[in-house]
């Protein structure tokens, strides 16, 4: 690889994190507070049956959900937003800081049954419009560490077994 292969490829996670930063900070967007219509599909209709219909391939193995919480945790940089605990920013969060919608919830159950594995997947393919959830497959993810991730976060909505994530 060059030189510059290699630098763009330290530097995109780093600029996405700025893009995020610049997102939430922009003036017009909705104030502070959790998406009002949190089950709203992010989906865009005309597409929704056909991506309502993917499903993950990987199962739900320990070893599956071991790897997609080290890509939340590190290469994808999900836990920057959506925090060690899947709860997203917020409620150590002074109302009034942040404009736009805050990181999705993942622990929020009525969430994870609204949303489908292949709308998940959708957004982190294409991003999700009027947040600052840029897209991330294949920029920063393969499509098999995507679903990796999406196991992960399927398990936060699963009932606690006494273990730590």
């Amino acid at each position: 690889m060059t030189y510059w292969a290699i630098k763009r490829r330290v530097m995109r996670p780093y600029l996405l994190l700025a893009l995020v930063v610049a997102v939430l900070g922009s003036p017009g967007l909705s104030v502070f507070g959790a998406d009002e219509a949190v089950l709203k599909p992010r989906v865009p209709i005309d597409q929704l049956e056909q991506v309502r219909a993917w499903t993950n391939p990987l199962p739900a193995t320990e070893e599956t959900i071991e790897k997609g919480k080290k890509l939340f945790q590190g290469k994808a940089f999900c836990v920057t937003c959506h925090g060690k605990d899947g709860k997203g920013l917020g409620g150590d969060i002074e109302p009034g800081t942040l404009k736009g919608p805050l990181p999705r919830n993942f622990t929020d159950k009525e969430w994870q049954v609204a949303r489908t594995d292949g709308e998940l997947f959708w957004i982190l393919k294409n991003g999700s419009k009027g947040t600052a959830m840029a897209p991330f497959i294949p920029l920063i993810l393969t499509e098999e560490e995507a679903w990796q991730v999406l196991q992960y976060v399927r398990s936060f909505a699963a009932e606690e077994k006494g273990a730590q994530r």
